[in-house]
């Protein structure tokens, strides 16, 4: 009885970890996913900058307008703020790495796991979701 009770406890542990062991990905999906990332964050940059410069261009010459970019310059100058900044890029810097190792494994499960089932479908709706993007917004 004891026996059997080992050799299920072996098989669940080799079991749990040839799970645990997951490949890298290929150097193709790596370059594909850190395109679509520095595209969509392009995207996201082009928008935040179009809606500055309609708010600006609203709030220029009206007293609230210029109350808001005061505290805004207060803001910047205070020293809270800027313990606040530098707080935010050293939590940045330190988690980053843990960040990297993570999406690293995700991309490697993906790869190895979905991608030959769902890869082809997931790339149609990247596709078609570009061209709309490219219509409501564009990277450039």
């Amino acid at each position: 009885m004891n026996a059997k009770y080992v050799f299920a406890l072996i098989l669940a542990l080799q079991v749990s970890t040839s799970l645990c062991e997951i490949r890298d990905p290929s150097q193709e999906l790596v370059d594909k996913y850190n395109e679509m990332k520095n595209t969509f964050k392009q995207r996201l940059i082009n928008a935040y900058n179009k809606a500055k410069g309609v708010v600006e261009t609203q709030v220029d010459g009206t007293e609230g307008g210029a109350a808001a970019k005061a505290r805004v310059e207060e803001l910047k100058n205070s020293e809270e703020f800027k313990a606040l900044l530098e707080v935010l890029n050293n939590m940045y810097t330190e988690v980053s790495p843990s960040v990297d190792k993570a999406r690293t494994a995700v991309l490697g499960a993906y790869e190895e796991h979905a991608r030959p089932h769902i890869g082809e479908y997931l790339n149609n709706f990247i596709d078609v979701a570009k061209a709309y993007l490219d219509k409501v917004m564009p990277a450039q």
